[in-house]
């Protein structure tokens, strides 16, 4: 079998044609050649013939041919049992009282078992047919036998589920009965619709996605396991030929499955490819192991071909290819995100002003991200002095992440320092601000924490949903009260905000920080709270640019899920 470069369907169809006429040719010219059978032969195999089966006499004159007394009728029939390749047994009908048949008896029976806990019919007999399998009564099996005896016809394909108690326990197979009666005697035989040995190798086919064909080159037989079917779809009854399967291939595979019947053919063992069929619409991913029948000459005339359906896993693999794309795009996009939202950043939030010197404030502040290579989120900070010979200290917390929460961050905290350029208190400045997150629809939430400093030392700060800030006086650290807090802002509009006071002592540092510092996951946020407020206070002393690093430092020790700001300013 010689195929082009490249073929196509229609030249590997016209060559396996090709191949199986030429296989036909031979064989039939070789079988046309056979010798003649010699006269004496024939009559050798006439005196044969009349030999009877039970092999005790032979020629027309035989008792068991002419019904004489010397032999049974039944016992060439019995002679033959054996031979017979499943279960099979001569039953005599036993008639009750009423006369009708009520039972079989075991007259003879072969050694065959239709199933390894079942004896085989042999060890049965003289025996009751009810009596040797106790299950058939409730089969219907005896009705069944005694209707052929009746009628005289032949029982075919009868399937019982024979259920019978064993070793202490019940055991069911299901059996194929065929039956036949002559002078009033049945010849009965069973056999396993399936035995174990071939169920578990349907369920090997099943849970392996495998299955095997076998193909008569000479006679055009093909003959499919139920794996086989399975993997293309096919009615049992019509297993596709060769030239099918070339009609199913993709067309580039037609090159690889010429080249995998040419080896087969060839008598190459085994013979190896992976090629794609087209089947109800699927593409399927098969691959094949075939090997040659071959007659005493060398020549196949047949094919045997294994084949194992890798479409599942090619389908997982295409997924995988595709998700692993999706999430190298996503990371593109994200990275490039970053890189944006990191860049806005630097750009919208400066450590703080060296203005603000002249109003005895020392400030210092950080941009905590919950990961390193997260997108930035909503936290923002302002701390620089006003026109007005006030100082502006501001925390807030834009809801989400990267530009859209930058965006808004930005909107906000320019909002914050435009609107107490105006002179205006700090609960003003916030009502304000809150008209303006309120009043745009594309904006969710956010918490802000306003403070004004004044020369007369006390701070006058109001706070929309943001944590108070924590006053670090001396040894000891607090919170700020909160009575005057508001709600969120955007929450509610045409809320007015309070404005508190707390007077500022000489040394005294104001922690104002987001709550991405203090929440933790399956924690109270008060507790969060608590030990920011102890750490605080360990914190005495110090510069407000090592408060900052050092509480930094545990927000990255713990374990937190929102990015976070932190703003610390002395009062000298």
């Amino acid at each position: 079998m010689t195929l082009p470069q490249s073929p196509d369907v229609a030249s590997l169809k016209a060559l396996v044609r090709r191949e199986i006429e030429t296989l036909r040719t031979e064989v039939g010219r070789r079988a046309a050649a056979a010798p003649a059978i010699r006269e004496a032969d024939r009559a050798v195999a006439a005196d044969l013939a009349q030999e009877c089966a039970c092999g005790l006499g032979t020629g027309p004159s035989h008792s068991c041919r002419d019904g004489g007394e010397d032999h049974d009728p039944w016992a060439c029939l019995c002679a033959t049992l054996p031979a017979v390749p499943v279960s099979a047994a001569l039953l005599s009908p036993v008639r009750g009282p009423d006369g009708g048949i009520a039972d079989f008896l075991i007259r003879a029976g072969n050694h065959v078992r239709s199933a390894e806990w079942l004896p085989s019919p042999d060890q049965q007999v003289g025996r009751l047919f009810t009596e040797a399998r106790p299950g058939v009564a409730a089969g219907g099996l005896i009705a069944a036998l005694a209707e052929v005896v009746e009628t005289g016809r032949a029982l075919t394909g009868r399937v019982v589920d024979y259920t019978e108690e064993r070793e202490g326990g019940l055991r069911r197979v299901q059996l194929v009965h065929y039956a036949a009666s002559c002078d009033g005697q049945v010849l009965t035989t069973w056999h396993a619709v399936r035995d174990q040995a071939e169920m578990l190798t349907i369920d090997a086919q099943h849970l392996a996605s495998m299955g095997w064909g076998r193909w008569d080159l000479l006679s055009g037989a093909v003959t499919w396991s139920e794996g086989m079917q399975r993997i293309f779809r096919s009615d049992p009854a019509l297993p596709w030929t060769l030239l099918e399967l070339c009609d199913a291939l993709v067309p580039a595979d037609s090159g690889p499955f010429g080249e995998f019947l040419s080896s087969v053919l060839a008598g190459e063992e085994p013979a190896w490819t992976r090629v794609r069929f087209t089947v109800l619409g699927e593409e399927r991913t098969v691959d094949l192991l075939g090997r040659p029948v071959t007659d005493t000459d060398g020549r196949s005339w047949a094919i045997q071909i294994l084949a194992h359906d890798l479409t599942p896993q090619m389908r997982s693999r295409r997924r995988v290819v595709e998700k692993q794309g999706e999430a190298d795009q996503l990371r593109q996009q994200a990275a490039a995100e970053r890189h944006v939202a990191g860049a806005l950043r630097e750009a919208l939030l400066p450590s703080y002003s060296e203005g603000l010197a002249g109003l005895g404030l020392t400030a210092a502040a950080a941009y905590l991200p919950a990961e390193q290579d997260a997108a930035v989120g909503g936290d923002w900070f302002k701390c620089r002095p006003l026109a007005n010979g006030r100082a502006l200290i501001a925390i807030g917390d834009a809801s989400g992440h990267g530009l859209d929460a930058v965006a808004r961050m930005a909107q906000q905290r320019y909002a914050v320092a435009g609107l107490a350029q105006t002179g205006a208190d700090a609960g003003a400045v916030t009502t304000w601000l809150n008209e303006l997150v309120a009043g745009d629809w594309a904006v969710d939430t956010a918490t802000v924490a306003i403070c004004l400093y004044d020369r007369d030392r006390v701070l006058r700060w109001a706070s929309a949903g943001h944590p108070a800030p924590l006053l670090l006086r001396g040894e000891r650290a607090f919170p700020l009260p909160t009575g005057h807090r508001g709600p969120l802002l955007g929450a509610l509009s045409g809320h007015p905000y309070e404005t508190a006071e707390f007077p500022m002592l000489p040394g005294d540092v104001l922690l104002l920080y987001t709550d991405g510092v203090v929440e933790r996951r399956g924690e109270d946020i008060e507790v969060g709270i608590d030990q920011l407020t102890a750490s605080l206070a360990d914190c005495r002393g110090v510069s407000p640019r090592s408060v900052v690093d050092r509480l930094a430092e545990e927000y990255v020790r713990s374990a937190h899920d929102d990015d976070a700001c932190l703003l610390a300013v002395r009062f000298d």
